[in-house]
C-alpha cells in the first residue's frame, strides 16, 4: 500500500512538471513570434485591425504591424502586389461579387460580422426608411425629405466611392440591389468610413451609410424597414444589412500573419475587444 502511494505521488509530481513545462513553452512560443505585417483595405474593419494589432504586439513585441484603410478593393489588390500580407475586405474576395472579379489564389479568413447602418444628420426628422424609399433616395428619384415623412428640405446624398466594401454590401442589402446614381447637385462621394462620418455629421439634411462602429455623436442611425440597426437584431436575424469581414491572404497564412489572424479569431478577442467595438463574433451567426 505504501509503495502504491509513493508511485501515485511520483506520477502526480511528474504530471505537474510536464504540465508546467508545457505552459512555459507555450508562452515562450507566443512571445517569440516575430516579423512584419502590413494590413491594407477596408476602413470598416480598420478599428478592429488597429485594436487587434495593439493587443497582439503587446503579447508579441518582436512583431511590427502597420494597418491602414482606403477601401475594401485595395486590400486584395495590395496582397496581389506583395505590398501587404493581409487585405482587409468586406466581402469574400476569393469569389466573384457584383462589380468585382475574384482574386485568384487568395484565401478568405473570416474575422468578424459587420453591421451597417443608414445614417442621417441629426437635424433630419426621419427615424425609419424602407428599402423602396432608400432606392428612391439613392437613385435620385426622391430628392426632398418631405416625400419620406421629413421636413421640406433637399436631401444631400453622401456615398462611398466605387471599390468600397461598405458600398457593395449597402447596395445589395439595404437598397435591394438598387443603383446609386451620381447627381449634379446635393451629391458627394467620400473615400473612407471616417470621411463618411465627418461628411454626414457636418452636412445638414445629409444621408449616408456606415458600419455601426462609427455611429456616434451627431450621426443618427435610422431604422431599416422598421428594424433598428443593432448587433442584437443582426444576431436575431431581423436586421439584414450586415456582412462578414475577411482578412485576405495570398494562399494559407503562415508565420506571424497566421499567428495574428489566429489571435483575431480567438475567443478572447472575439468575445472581448471585438464586441466592445460593435462588431459581432463570427460564432454568433447561425
Amino acid at each position: 500500500m505504501k509503495l502504491f502511494k509513493k508511485i501515485s505521488l511520483v506520477a502526480v509530481a511528474a504530471a505537474f512538471i510536464l504540465s508546467s513545462a508545457g505552459v512555459g513553452s507555450s508562452v515562450q512560443a507566443a512571445g517569440s513570434v516575430s516579423g512584419k505585417i502590413t494590413i491594407n483595405g477596408s476602413t470598416a474593419l480598420l478599428p478592429l485591425s488597429l485594436q487587434a494589432a495593439k493587443e497582439f504586439q503587446r503579447l508579441n513585441p518582436k512583431v511590427k504591424i502597420a494597418a491602414s484603410g482606403k477601401g475594401s478593393v485595395t486590400g486584395p489588390q495590395a496582397v496581389n502586389k506583395g505590398i501587404a500580407q493581409i487585405g482587409a475586405c468586406d466581402w469574400d474576395a476569393s469569389t466573384d461579387v457584383p462589380g468585382f472579379k475574384a482574386f485568384a489564389g487568395q484565401v478568405a479568413n473570416k474575422v468578424a460580422v459587420i453591421p451597417f447602418a443608414t445614417v442621417v444628420n441629426k437635424n433630419v426628422g426621419v427615424d425609419n426608411l424602407t428599402t423602396e424609399q432608400l432606392k428612391g433616395i439613392f437613385s435620385g428619384k426622391i430628392t426632398n425629405w418631405k416625400d419620406v415623412g421629413g421636413s421640406d428640405a433637399d436631401i444631400v446624398v453622401i456615398t462611398r466611392a466605387f471599390g468600397s466594401g461598405t458600398r457593395v454590401n449597402y447596395q445589395a442589402k439595404a437598397l435591394g440591389g438598387g443603383d446609386i446614381v451620381k447627381k449634379a447637385k446635393n451629391y458627394k462621394e467620400v473615400g473612407s468610413s471616417g470621411d463618411m462620418k465627418t461628411a454626414v455629421s457636418t452636412t445638414p439634411n445629409a444621408i449616408g451609410y456606415i458600419d455601426l462602429v462609427y455611429v456616434s455623436g451627431d450621426l443618427k442611425a435610422v431604422k431599416h424597414n422598421g428594424v433598428a440597426a443593432t448587433t442584437e437584431n443582426v444576431i436575431k436575424g431581423t436586421y439584414k444589412v450586415w456582412s462578414y469581414g475577411y482578412y485576405m491572404t495570398k494562399g494559407q497564412p503562415t508565420g506571424a500573419t497566421k499567428a495574428f489572424i489566429d489571435y483575431v479569431q480567438s475567443k478572447k478577442f472575439q468575445e472581448g475587444s471585438l464586441k466592445k467595438l460593435k462588431f459581432i463574433p463570427i460564432s454568433a451567426m447561425k
